[in-house]
This record gives structure tokens, sequence and C-alpha cells, in this order.
């Protein structure tokens, strides 16, 4: 199921219609509508909490493993590291899109991907910081 299904799904549960929960939540009755209709997502956290909160839902019913990578990155590295993480993971979809790959193998993949992110992130940060301290000190002179 996606986000879109999932938060109109509690929201018709709640019998609330998207005006009621965009008055609760704050968040404008297009961006619901995007929501539901699985054009946007959100892109931070606090709104999967607010939405699960005004939903009387788990937040991590809201979630799944892709989200949470790609909020992960987001937090970690910003907005490019969102945009990378989601490219990512649209990219892999692709890959295996209509494919016969069974869930379980799937869900192994895209965790050996996202670890694998990660561990690349971690690697190129110790190259990072020296560029930067180089540049800073150069400028300094």
């Amino acid at each position: 199921m996606t986000f879109g299904e999932k938060i109109k799904a509690a929201r018709v549960h709640a019998d609330l219609s998207q005006k009621d929960l965009s008055r609760m939540t704050g968040i404008s009755l297009r961006t619901i509508q995007n929501y539901e209709a699985g054009v946007r997502m959100p892109k931070k956290r606090e709104t999967y909490s607010i939405l699960a909160r005004e939903l009387h839902v788990d937040e991590r019913a809201l979630l799944n493993d892709e989200t949470e990578f790609i909020l992960a990155a987001a937090e970690k590295y910003g907005y490019r590291g969102r945009r990378q993480a989601l490219k990512l993971t649209e990219e892999v979809a692709g890959l295996y899109a209509g494919g016969t790959l069974e869930e379980e193998d799937l869900d192994a993949m895209m965790q050996a991907i996202q670890d694998a992110y990660w561990d690349a992130k971690k690697r190129n940060e110790k190259y990072r910081h020296s560029r930067y301290e180089k540049k800073e000190e150069s400028s300094e002179k």
C-alpha cells in the first residue's frame, strides 16, 4: 500500500474529509490531495508525526523502509542527500518493476543498496572535510 493509499484509508476510517484533515494538521488542502493522489510525499519526519497523531495511527504505519531511508538521508545530508536517496530508490524500483523477484528478496536487495549508500557516504565524509579545510585555509591567507 502506498503512502497516499494509507493516508486516504486512515482518513476515511476516521470519518474525516480532506478539508477536515487539512484544518486539523495545518497542512494545506492541496498538499493533502497531492499526498493521497501519490503526487507528493512529506519531506520532513515531523509531517508524518502530525498526520499519524491526527489520524490516530502509528507513525510507523505510514512509513516504509524506502521512506525511512530517504528521510534519514535528508536529516543527515540535507536536500542533496534526500535527492540522491530518492533517485537511488526510484532507479532500483525501476530495475525490478514487473519482475518476479520475491518480496523478501527485494527487501534484502534494497537493504543492501541502502547499506552501500551509507558506507559510501561515510567513506567520502573524510575526504569532504579535508577538501573544505584546504579551501578554508587558502581563503584565510
